[in-house]
Parts: structure tokens; C-alpha cells; sequence
């Protein structure tokens, strides 16, 4: 896969950045965490976090996730990934993901990497699902109860025989996921 964009240049996400990338979040679609939330994971899980800077040092994005699960369940999943409008459509959410999906399968040798994402995005579907993700499952009512979410997943070499990414038949509740 094609996992680089043109004159940008990745790199861990530092504290002074949660200053800088207001003009990220703008998107009603992505999702907004308090600030302790972000710190939280740059404590705990600082290789799954990465920005995407252009000329000038300008934050055009930015990715954050984790490792989780035991078992056949250990994964990387994407907590959040999003572009500021005006670098969209130029490789970069690929090109963070792909960073993503190479510290779960180099770093942590997990099986999978999951994400959630609104059932009603169905722009950001397409693009997953071009990137070799597939709908594992609907969760019910996991946007504030509001709105459903597809769980989305991509197989890791690890797991050789794609089992992690046979869709489940029937939805579930927020409180029936196997980690959170």
C-alpha cells in the first residue's frame, strides 16, 4: 500500500500540540475528548500517537490509538483519526493509519486493528473500506446512545486465517464489547 503524503512529515505527537490543531477538530464528525483524555494517552500509548505537519510546522492532522484485548482479541484500535478540511483528499488519513497499522503489527504483533465510526459517515466508510477494512459489527447506541456505530477492522498478518474479521450476524450493546 501507498503510505505516504507529499510534503508532509509524520512524528510523535508532543502536549504543546494539543495547542495547535483547533483547526483539525473542526469537523462535526470528529470526535472532541477533554484535554485529559488526550494527555492520557500520550502517557500510556505514545507510539499510536502521531500528527501529520506541512510546511511551517501547520498541523494538517493527526492519529491516536492504543494497544488492547488479551488473546486472539489483542489489537491496535484507532481512537481518532482526522484531517483538517483543507488537506483532505491528498493520502493523509492513509498515511496515518498506515503508521498505525505498523506499530500494531511491528511493535505489539497484534491480530487486528479495529475503529468506530458513525453509521450515518458514510464518506468515511468508503474510505476505510478502501484502506481494507470491513464492518465487523454494528454497536447500538454508542454515540450518546444516540447514534449506532459500525466496528470496523482490518486483519493483521498475525492472524493468518482472517478470523478476527468474520462480521458478527447480530448487532450489540456498548456494554457487550470485550474491552473499552
Amino acid at each position: 500500500a501507498i503510505c505516504a503524503a507529499a510534503m508532509t512529515s509524520l512524528r510523535p505527537f508532543r502536549c504543546d500540540d494539543l495547542f495547535r490543531f483547533n483547526n483539525v477538530n473542526v469537523d462535526v464528525l470528529t470526535e472532541t475528548f477533554n484535554l485529559g483524555f488526550y494527555l492520557s494517552y500520550l502517557a500510556k500509548h505514545p507510539e499510536y500517537y502521531s500528527v501529520a505537519e506541512g510546511a511551517g510546522g501547520r498541523t494538517m492532522g493527526y492519529i491516536m490509538g492504543k494497544a488492547e484485548g488479551v488473546g486472539e482479541s489483542w489489537h491496535g484500535h484507532v481512537s481518532a483519526v482526522t484531517v483538517a478540511p483543507e488537506f483532505r483528499r491528498m493520502g493523509l488519513a492513509r498515511t496515518l493509519m498506515c503508521n498505525l497499522e505498523e506499530v500494531t503489527e511491528r511493535r505489539h504483533n497484534a491480530y487486528f486493528v479495529d475503529l468506530f465510526v458513525r453509521v450515518s459517515n458514510s464518506m468515511a466508510i468508503s474510505m476505510y473500506e478502501g484502506f481494507g477494512y470491513i464492518v465487523y459489527r454494528r454497536v447500538l447506541g454508542y454515540y450518546s446512545s444516540e447514534e449506532d456505530a459500525f466496528d470496523m477492522r482490518k486483519a493483521m498478518p498475525r492472524d493468518r486465517d482472517k478470523k478476527s474479521v468474520v462480521p458478527l450476524k447480530k448487532p450489540v450493546h456498548p456494554w457487550e464489547l470485550e474491552w473499552s
